[in-house]
């Protein structure tokens, strides 16, 4: 019985992983405006127990592992895995916090374009941040503000 679970287990770990792969090439490109990215299996003889490599492109760069970008081009690579997996299985709620924070403010704008469109798809968002360009596409902005030490109020405002 284990030996038969271990073998359906590999087959829907291998073909959830090309679905996640295709899906997060697709959704780097449209981020990133260009580039490609890849995700690899470090054993694959060994799927459940393996690592897994992310191999990125970004517009005008060389291919090379995610651990030589830099900060933004890592946050902005996350954020692309991420928006991949909720592509394949979306939630009907999510909860991303300062997600955009080490984005520079041309992908800030980005980020919140591809946001505000993925939120179509039935995905109610709340976005935890400080970025300008994200609050810019929020329909409800939510504040705390401290008047009188000790005592804060919630502010909130409609945007839509």
């Amino acid at each position: 019985i284990i030996q038969d679970m271990t073998k359906i287990m590999k087959e829907q770990f291998i073909e959830k992983f090309k679905v996640i792969n295709k899906s997060f090439g697709e959704v780097f490109v449209e981020l990133f405006e260009g580039g490609k990215a890849e995700l690899k299996l470090l054993d694959q003889e060994n799927v459940l127990e393996s690592g897994i490599e992310i191999e990125v492109q970004p517009p005008g760069k060389k291919l090379q592992n995610m651990n030589l970008l830099s900060g933004g081009e890592k946050a902005f690579t996350a954020i692309a895995l991420l928006f991949a997996i909720l592509k394949i299985n979306p939630a009907p709620f999510c909860v991303l916090d300062e997600i955009e924070a080490a984005l520079d403010e041309v992908n800030v704008y980005k980020f919140a374009d591809y946001l505000k469109n993925f939120a179509k798809n039935k995905i109610q968002f709340l976005v935890i941040t400080h970025r300008k360009g994200t609050m810019e596409i929020a329909d409800t902005v939510y504040g705390i503000t401290m008047k009188e030490n000790g005592i804060s109020k919630l502010l909130s405002m409609k945007l839509s």
